[in-house]
């Protein structure tokens, strides 16, 4: 989420509008000139993954400053299911506010405990996007508020498509390659389930290289070699990409909690051919209008058909090709180019719905609308 907001205030930058943004981090941080930092973050486990969340008396006063100052034309909210930032920003708006729903999650007991809080909010916002379906029915099973636009995450797709392989991490015939990115102390990554795939796919190709990618632990880092991986370690979005160009089959063989599956389509655009866990997430992203499916589904959970799927691709170099094709072609529609204008027309719709008279016997006009907005964040 965090590279999502900083990638979209990037994009509006560039296509003309003034962006700021408020977060949580330490003082010492180094952020860009238009982030405000509110604070020390707390580290909250949730959702398989641990949140950065700020709250309390101190973090609400400097964003009532922050939406006072800043004077805004609309704000924009990310994950207000989530006590911190967002929820306080929503309490204080002076204004059009929008928010983006990014959570997938069937039983979240802290949406449930947060529902008296945020409902409420919820329900007066004059936008509300969900990054994808399945994060929209999260909104509707915990809320019982529908969101009003699905609108994807965005990603910067020509980076992926223009990514040179290395040579180090290409395969052959006899010894493909096949890789694996992300946070592999999260066990939502499925990084057991991928382990546990090596010695299907060795059965038929014995020199298969099988390499892990990504920010992990020591300990998760020995696990992967007594498996019989290749660990590659951390990598910047440049060689990130280059990982993903260079490899003969990706696999994201997540277990859950994935509202979206950013990670999907970078290695689509990228010009892999992806082997998914069957989330519905994942689905909905590899699949396009017409039905076609970019990426090789297998059941979650179980190596061994997240090994079949990946020998029939190595068995098949054509069908192969093919399906990075698709992927490829799918993953392009997701590109901010594509999506921002989208966001752009949601900020337009809650600054026109702000601005509607209210009905006789309703509140008065707020002050916010009595004089013109300067700034769009």
């Amino acid at each position: 989420m965090q590279l999502h907001i900083m990638d979209l205030a990037e994009i509006l930058m560039e296509r003309g509008h003034e962006v700021s943004v408020i977060a949580p981090g330490s003082p010492d941080t180094a952020v860009p000139d238009y982030v405000s930092i509110a604070g020390k973050s707390i580290p909250v486990h949730y959702n398989g993954s641990v949140a950065r969340v700020k709250f309390g008396p101190i973090a609400a006063a400097r964003v009532r400053i922050w939406l006072r100052d800043g004077n805004f034309d609309v704000v924009h909210l990310h994950e207000p299911g989530t006590m911190s930032l967002s929820v306080i920003a929503m309490w204080a708006r002076l204004g059009p506010t929008v928010a983006t729903f990014h959570t997938s999650n069937d039983h979240s007991r802290m949406m449930r405990i947060a529902k008296p809080f945020i409902k409420p909010g919820y329900e007066e916002l004059d936008a509300r996007i969900a990054v994808s379906p399945s994060a929209d029915r999260t909104v509707k099973e915990h809320l019982g508020v529908a969101a009003t636009h699905i609108i994807p995450n965005g990603v910067d797709t020509e980076e992926y498509v223009v990514a040179e392989p290395r040579g180090e991490w290409t395969g052959t015939r006899q010894a493909p390659t096949i890789g694996i990115l992300g946070r592999m102390d999260e066990p939502r990554k499925g990084l057991e389930e991928y382990l546990g795939a090596i010695p299907h796919v060795r059965a038929r190709y014995p020199r298969a290289r099988f390499l892990v990618a990504g920010r992990f632990s020591d300990r998760v880092a020995a696990r992967a070699a007594r498996a019989g991986a290749e660990v590659v370690g951390e990598l910047d979005e440049g060689m990130k990409a280059r990982f993903m160009a260079s490899v003969d089959v990706y696999c994201a063989p997540n277990t859950g909690g994935e509202s979206f599956g950013i990670v999907l389509v970078e290695a689509m655009a990228a010009g892999a051919a992806v082997v998914a866990s069957d989330l519905v997430a994942f689905r909905d992203v590899a699949t396009d209008a017409d039905g076609e499916v970019g990426a090789a589904l297998h059941t979650v959970g179980d190596s061994v058909e997240l090994a079949a799927r990946v020998t029939a691709l190595l068995d098949d170099p054509q069908a192969r090709a093919a399906l990075a094709e698709r992927g490829q072609q799918r993953a392009l529609t997701f590109d901010w180019q594509q999506v921002a204008p989208r966001i752009e027309e949601t900020y337009r719709d809650a600054i026109r719905l702000d601005a509607e008279p209210v009905p006789a016997g309703g509140f008065s006009t707020p002050p916010h609308l009595e004089k013109p907005r300067k700034h769009q964040a």
